[in-house]
């Protein structure tokens, strides 16, 4: 494939592997926002034919602000959009060639290839994404969402409530077991909630499994992030997604579950477009009015 700028002299441009290698490489290294994450998906997907954008140009297709564009642009570190783009177009066009990976590996490394394996399993697991978008869109119309994780599963009960907030009105993380968390499942009942996302992990808590139990009969539905296809857990649970627990190191690693948890709230985003989009540009609007965060 060739392009015309402006000058009328066609360009060479480079494989496809090539130009997301370069585009990584370029993105990789930077804390970005989701809006601006948003962006650089675009990017990677539509790299030939946004090295010729305007920064509204790019704005109108990602559907964020034009400010939102220039913000990204000064978090990889470039003066303005012109810079930037100077650089995606080295991207596209240019001869950057990452560096070729060393074959071997010591011990920690090939525990590092073990979950990398996880997630390519994980990975092919999502070929068909019609399910992920199915309890994408219930949880994101439960109101309110309830989110239980206990014991181990806690940590990543509250990190996918702490981002769901952002664009959803009323996230309730419970991680209390007992009569208390049925106390808390029955009152998200009256108000209204619907669904209830329950991560369990090894090892599975008893506790947990007690909760969903009172989820049913508050009237609620179950949707279950594991590891296992057949357990106490997923009898339990009208909707089970699955990712791999690596238990090659001294403590089990949760990368599966997270990435699997992060494509949910992803999907969930996509769900409720624009008004998650909007919510997501309020929220960095106000970040950066508030200086909540370094600018670099």
């Amino acid at each position: 494939m060739r392009h015309v700028p402006e000058s009328g002299r066609p360009l060479a441009v480079l494989n496809a592997s090539q130009i997301v290698a370069n585009l990584r490489a370029l993105f990789d290294g930077h804390r970005l926002s989701p809006s601006q994450r948003r962006i650089a998906r675009y990017l990677l997907e539509n790299a030939q034919e946004a090295v010729f954008f305007t920064s509204a140009d790019l704005a109108e297709r990602v559907g964020v602000s034009q400010p939102s564009v220039t913000r990204f642009a000064a978090a990889l570190g470039f003066g303005g959009f012109p810079e930037f783009r100077e650089a995606l177009r080295t991207s596209v066009f240019g001869d950057l060639r990452p560096v070729a990976p060393d074959d071997r590996f010591n011990e920690i490394q090939e525990l590092v290839n073990s979950e990398i394996r996880d997630l390519e399993r994980l990975r092919d697991g999502l070929g068909d994404p019609s399910q992920l978008r199915r309890v994408a869109g219930r949880l994101a119309a439960s109101r309110p969402l309830v989110v239980v994780g206990l014991r181990i599963s806690a940590p990543l009960a509250h990190l996918f409530g702490y981002l769901a907030e952002k664009v959803l009105p009323d996230v309730r993380v419970l991680d209390v077991p007992g009569s208390i968390l049925e106390d808390r499942l029955s009152r998200a009942a009256e108000s209204g909630a619907e669904w209830v996302l329950a991560i369990g992990l090894p090892r599975y808590p008893r506790e947990l499994a007690q909760g969903l139990l009172w989820a049913r009969r508050a009237g609620l539905r179950v949707a279950l992030v594991t590891d296992q296809p057949v357990s106490r857990l997923t009898d339990l649970a009208d909707e089970v997604l699955l990712a791999p627990v690596s238990s090659d190191f001294a403590f089990d690693s949760h990368a599966g579950p997270t990435v699997l948890c992060t494509a949910l709230l992803h999907t969930m985003l996509d769900t409720l477009a624009p008004d998650g989009q909007a919510q997501l540009e309020s929220f960095d609007d106000r970040a950066m009015e508030r200086q909540v965060f370094f600018s670099s």
